[in-house]
């Protein structure tokens, strides 16, 4: 889908920039498929805010989706595509020969009445899922398992994908966005395609109001600050921070690794943070 730039009748709508979703489905989603979803404003279970930033942001319903696609060798067919106010991706409505419905994230070239398909090994076209291990050299591949029947973690969000670079020990060599390469077990599922709406992060909100719809408050930077709230803050005039970046609670920030996984480190072929030769 493609941007949609609008008549400059106010300042806030002079660089709106946004996706063009009249193709979408524009009534309500399947009300089986929903549930009611409440805000947390960024507090825990005692009422303290854990996350700041978080407040406010529009009313919204949560789609369950199908991130397992267990539903083998049953054919099923695109109703429509549908906005999804919880991720950046768009949602396809499925129907499966027996009558059932379900939402899956739609990958790109996705239309309404087309076939879709998930099983051990089926056709390479977009929407159908099936193991990675069968799938050849080469593939672009969304919604990625790591635990076999956990459901899709990897390549979620709008306009992202993973491709299938090889086949080593049984397990399949995967090539994400980041540059990262990493061994991903072959009896995991994987859906056929790149991620749909990859416009997505092209767009212009051209106004703070548009962003508070989206849940999100403003970010007071840490140089504004004074010494008492912020490690950046203070100093004569105008100052950069004088350290490198951290958190108001002296931690670094802003590109300091903070992973520590070794159970799946030895997965990782080749880190995202590997100099790229040129």
């Amino acid at each position: 889908m493609a941007l949609k730039q609008y008549k400059p009748t106010s300042p806030a709508r002079r660089g709106l920039i946004l996706v063009d979703k009249s193709a979408l489905w524009k009534g309500k989603p399947v009300k089986a498929l929903t549930e009611g979803k409440r805000k947390t404003g960024g507090r825990n279970n005692k009422g303290h805010v854990t996350s700041r930033g978080i407040a406010g942001g529009h009313k919204q319903k949560y789609r369950y989706i199908d991130f397992k696609r267990r539903t083998w060798d049953v054919a099923a067919t695109v109703e429509r595509l549908e906005y999804d106010p919880n991720r950046s991706a768009f949602i396809a409505l499925i129907t499966y020969e027996g009558g059932e419905q379900a939402y899956i994230i739609a990958p790109q070239r996705l239309a309404q009445g087309d076939k879709v398909i998930a099983g051990k090994k089926v056709d390479v076209k977009p929407g159908n899922a099936m193991e990675i291990g069968q799938m050849p050299v080469g593939t672009i591949v969304h919604n990625v398992e790591l635990k076999p029947g956990k459901g899709g973690q990897i390549a979620r969000a709008a306009g992202t994908y993973v491709q299938v670079v090889g086949r080593d020990r049984g397990m399949v060599i995967v090539r994400l966005n980041s540059g990262e390469q990493r061994y991903v077990r072959s009896d995991c599922m994987a859906t056929v395609g790149a991620v749909s709406n990859p416009d997505n992060a092209n767009q212009t909100f051209a106004k703070a109001g548009r962003t508070r719809w989206l849940g999100k408050r403003p970010l007071t930077r840490g140089v504004a600050k004074n010494p008492v709230d912020h490690p950046h803050g203070g100093g004569e005039g105008r100052t950069s921070g004088g350290r490198h970046p951290v958190t108001p609670w002296g931690k670094p920030t802003k590109g300091a690794r903070t992973r520590h996984n070794k159970a799946t480190d030895k997965f990782i072929i080749r880190s995202r943070h590997a100099k790229k030769k040129g």
